[in-house]
């Protein structure tokens, strides 16, 4: 399979994969267990663990420290239309970091999934 893939800790794997196929055009390819899921969208594969859900994902490092959802890293979907986008995601309940940010390339968003990780969602100026 090619591809990149992206690994986020979840909470709750049920409601992950319904945000992401529902709200973001992801398609499920792979629910094996109840701690994981792997959902696809074009080339990227988005990998989704809870911690301590079984596989090594999920496992804590030596000295214990468990992984947890959140943070800063995020990855990028672009997007046609970033103010319907907006509006539908809304309209399904989701939240986000801020309201649109317009840069030198286009406007962004972050949104976030049900366990608090985020997504850039972003329309790229034509031109």
């Amino acid at each position: 399979m090619d591809g990149v893939s992206v690994r986020y800790i979840v909470d709750d794997i049920d409601s992950a994969v319904d945000f992401y196929t529902t709200q973001l055009a992801f398609e499920t390819r792979m629910r094996p267990g109840p701690g994981f899921a792997m959902l696809q969208r074009g080339g990227l594969r988005l990998l989704l663990n809870t911690p301590g859900g079984g596989g090594g994902a999920g496992q804590a490092m030596a000295d214990g420290t468990r992984p947890v959802p959140g943070g800063w890293n995020r990855f990028q979907i672009e997007v046609d239309d970033l103010d319907a986008a907006v509006a539908a995601l809304r309209q399904a309940g989701a939240s986000f970091s801020s309201d649109v940010i317009t840069g030198r390339g286009g406007k962004q968003i972050l949104v976030y999934d049900p366990a608090d990780n985020l997504v850039e969602l972003f329309e790229p100026f034509s031109g």
